[in-house]
């Protein structure tokens, strides 16, 4: 009889990744389904990326590479940290992955031992705990509110770290809920670490360059120097440059760290695909020019999504600052009922149900960590949106 691993009975499935596939179901079987659960650009790859990958191609490039990326990429990566974050690391600093994912779970296989605590600050992007989990330590959820902009606050950082802590995730602009953090925000933190040396920081600037209003983005060593030597600072190419299916994510930090997350990822998956490393080469060297008017896009998305849900009765929807998302509470309607009389016990009931009676795929907070919660990805049309915003409107205003 089959039985998983201990480790893998500890571990949730990704509520992202099965919704996702839920939808595709329905659409298979001719449902309207409006699917607003994936955390993927609807744009496509730019062409020059593609050539450069079908060039690697031709030229033969579809060998083994190093373990942890070629030569020409992780000195690109270098370059990019320097060129738009005033950060230096040299090549052996870098590691490449198949995927941000990757990279994170690469560097917690390598670090944490069992009874190790990791700080993920709620809401979280979903894979953080379960990852954790998987390599033996023990997430820990530090609370944020919608009121101090779902951002972690020194005094619930104070309050998570233990003698166990190892590290600190923290995501900015953050997955589900849209918040980028100021410098004078990490910096806030930097002190609190600063009482804590054995705390380390994953930081994941995977939404680095989708981000609005006029902010500007600050990766935490930036803010606080000092962190350097206990700082893992990962991104990628899946969100800016709309790669997600070319699996390459990236991360910088001190030198033993990386050699560690090689020796893991010399024995998982081995080098990231070749073709996609030359083409995540082109991404990083070849125009930027379409990053910042593609992040327009979004934030008219993300005005447009934000003024439906907050006339929807029951919603409050804080403003995303960075991101492709937003994340309503909904905590009024739970425990009104459908015209069909079933109780909104719950975040989850709400999303199952607003897929039942209206079409519309999104995600439960309490994936998240925190609820009552739902996130919608505005990475899509705006007629699609605005269809599914009403559809949403007349969900909830059926509620009673």
């Amino acid at each position: 009889m089959f039985q998983e691993s201990a480790a893998l009975k500890r571990v949730r499935p990704s509520a992202t990744l099965a919704m996702t596939q839920k939808t595709r179901e329905l659409k298979r079987q001719g449902r309207d389904v409006l699917g607003l659960s994936a955390g993927e650009p609807d744009f496509d790859t730019p062409e020059n990326i593609k050539e450069a990958a079908i060039r690697a191609i031709r030229e033969g490039k579809t060998k083994y590479t190093d373990v942890d990326g070629v030569p020409e990429l992780k000195q690109a990566i270098a370059d990019k940290y320097e060129r738009e974050n005033g950060l230096h690391y040299k090549p052996g600093q870098v590691n490449v992955s198949p995927g941000g994912k990757a990279v994170i779970f690469n560097a917690l296989m390598a670090t944490c031992s069992p009874g190790d605590e990791v700080i993920t600050p709620a809401p979280f992007w979903t894979s953080y705990p379960e990852m954790v989990l998987l390599a033996g330590g023990e997430p820990v959820r530090a609370p944020t509110t919608q009121e101090n902009g779902y951002r972690l606050t020194p005094e619930a950082l104070e309050a998570a770290i233990t003698a166990r802590t190892r590290w600190l995730i923290l995501n900015s602009p953050n997955n589900p809920s849209g918040a980028v953090y100021t410098p004078e925000d990490l910096r806030a933190l930097a002190d609190v670490l600063a009482r804590h040396p054995r705390v380390w920081v994953l930081t994941d600037d995977m939404y680095e360059h989708i981000i609005y209003d006029g902010m500007t983005f600050t990766s935490f060593v930036q803010a606080a120097p000092e962190m350097y030597d206990r700082t893992l600072t990962m991104n990628g190419v899946s969100k800016a440059y709309a790669m997600t299916g070319w699996r390459i994510g990236y991360a910088a930090g001190p030198e033993p760290l990386i050699a560690a997350m090689r020796k893991v990822e010399g024995q998982s998956t081995s080098n990231p695909s070749s073709i996609a490393q030359y083409a995540a080469l082109e991404a990083l060297t070849g125009p930027q020019d379409f990053i910042p008017e593609r992040a327009r896009v979004f934030e008219g998305r993300r005005d447009l999504v934000l003024s439906m849900l907050n006339q929807a009765s029951g919603l409050s929807c804080a403003k995303p600052e960075g991101a492709f998302y937003v994340y309503p509470s909904l905590a009024p309607l739970i425990g009104k009922k459908t015209p069909a009389g079933r109780v909104i016990e719950d975040d989850e009931t709400f999303v199952t149900e607003l897929l039942e009676s209206e079409d519309v795929a999104a995600v439960h907070g309490s994936a998240f960590g925190l609820g009552p919660n739902f996130r919608i990805s505005y990475a899509t049309s705006e007629d699609v949106l605005e269809e599914a915003c009403r559809r949403i409107q007349r969900f909830c205003a059926s509620l009673v």
